[in-house]
């Protein structure tokens, strides 16, 4: 067994204190990524993204946040994939921030809606052309032979596509989570960190502190 006891620090950067919170939770997010932007981290809109497929078993992947406001957090990819597939049998899903090397994390739950067409047009076609190309390319989450494969289908893509512009595949879209929750929490010396927790109601955002 690889014993793993011993790699820990203190967290020193800071505390959260209920006088510092707005009374929106998508305020103080907004706050946070633009530190989080701010500070140099990479890829600050990278979130971790659970799902569970039908018999309840949890995945989890990394995706790339595009959007957010009141309205919810929004998000692009394959609809053949296996993450848009769960979506389809079970639309309650989570995303987790990281923000490690400011102590941070921010924890989001909610429902996922389809975005519409138009919605998704604008954003396939402010894409650069490879990462257009790429969405046409490769049939997400199936299994592949080889890289070459993939590869390949890049190539006939590209050439398919060689005049003119790179049109939105009918298999690719984005999601908005719809947000229910949304927990903030900033590490603390000895442990002792804080977490506050807003919560949907309808009068709007109950907040309450929870133990670290």
């Amino acid at each position: 067994m690889r014993d793993l006891s011993e790699i820990r620090r203190e967290y020193t950067h800071g505390g959260l204190r209920r006088q510092d919170l707005p009374e929106q939770p998508l305020a103080l997010f907004e706050r946070w990524f633009e530190q989080a932007h701010g500070a140099g981290l990479l890829d600050p809109s990278s979130f971790v993204l659970s799902t569970v497929d039908p018999s309840g078993k949890p995945f989890q992947r990394i995706v790339l946040l595009k959007q957010f406001d009141e309205q919810g957090m929004v998000f692009y990819t394959n609809l053949g994939s296996r993450k848009a597939s769960q979506i389809a049998g079970n639309d309650r899903v989570s995303m987790l921030f990281p923000w490690h090397e400011l102590e941070r994390q921010v924890h989001v739950t909610g429902r996922a809606q389809r975005l519409s067409t138009a919605e998704v047009i604008k954003y396939f076609a402010s894409r650069p052309r490879d990462s257009q190309l790429g969405a046409w390319a490769s049939p997400q989450s199936h299994k592949l032979s080889a890289r070459s494969v993939l590869e390949g289908s890049f190539l006939k893509m590209k050439q398919k596509f060689a005049q003119g512009e790179v049109p939105l595949p009918d298999f690719w879209g984005g999601y908005r989570i719809v947000i229910d929750s949304v927990e903030f929490w900033q590490g603390g010396a000895k442990r002792l960190h804080d977490r506050f927790l807003y919560q949907r109601t309808a009068q709007g955002w109950e907040v309450d502190r929870l133990a670290p």
